[in-house]
């Protein structure tokens, strides 16, 4: 299996995800079930789950972006409980969370569709497994933020956060949300998690919908 190429870019989301497979096989998991955040999380998870034999599942959380400056992440939510917020981007905008409200509930609004396309009410549940959450990369980590404080209330015996790439701010604050944070790239001149592949298209819903269902866990018990 290639490692990261010369230039300490991976190829496409799928080295990444057989990058970081190997930083996770060889260790006692407890009935592990993985989590690609949709979307672009959903085929570095893919090759997670393959390497340790363990179901592939789609989580979803909606970054609220800054106005006009859509791509920033403010905070992010999830289709059920409260948003999750950068005080410090907060004030930095002189916005509080009302001033976002309706921003939020459209993006609420949208996890709760993407959760029906992609099946979240099916499959196994995360409760007493050891869970691996896996995303393509961390800017703010404002999406993987909400979706762990989602996955806490159905009571996993652990939340490991595993990502290819993330901003080193990113990674230190997300910390303090997961039992583990495993990040193989900790890049100081971190600007976009795109900046560290080499193939970089966006991921689609029909692609998501392929990979779970070649996992054999995709809409299934």
């Amino acid at each position: 299996m290639a490692g990261i190429g010369a230039a300490g870019r991976y190829r496409d989301r799928r080295h990444a995800g057989q990058v970081l497979a190997r930083h996770l096989t060889g260790r006692d998991w407890h009935r592990p079930l993985v989590l690609g955040l949709a979307r672009g999380g959903v085929p570095v998870a893919a090759e997670v789950a393959a390497a340790l034999g363990a179901p592939l599942r789609v989580a979803v959380a909606r970054k609220i972006g800054a106005p006009g400056r859509a791509e920033l992440a403010l905070g992010a939510v999830t289709a059920h409980g409260p948003p999750t917020y950068d005080q410090r981007l907060l004030r930095a905008f002189h916005l509080d969370a009302a001033a976002l409200e309706q921003e939020c509930e459209r993006e609420r609004a949208e996890a709760r569709s993407r959760e029906a396309r992609f099946g979240r009410s099916h499959g196994p549940s995360p409760a007493g497994r050891d869970v691996l959450l896996v995303d393509d990369g961390l800017a703010t980590g404002a999406t993987a933020r909400a979706a762990i404080r989602m996955l806490r209330e159905s009571e996993p015996r652990s939340i490991v956060l595993a990502v290819p790439v993330g901003a080193p701010d990113a990674v230190a604050a997300l910390e303090g949300e997961a039992d583990e944070v495993l990040c193989v790239l900790r890049p100081v001149d971190f600007s976009a998690v795109g900046q560290w592949y080499g193939g970089f298209r966006e991921t689609t819903d029909e692609e998501i919908l392929r990979l779970l269902a070649d996992s054999g866990t995709g809409g299934q018990d």
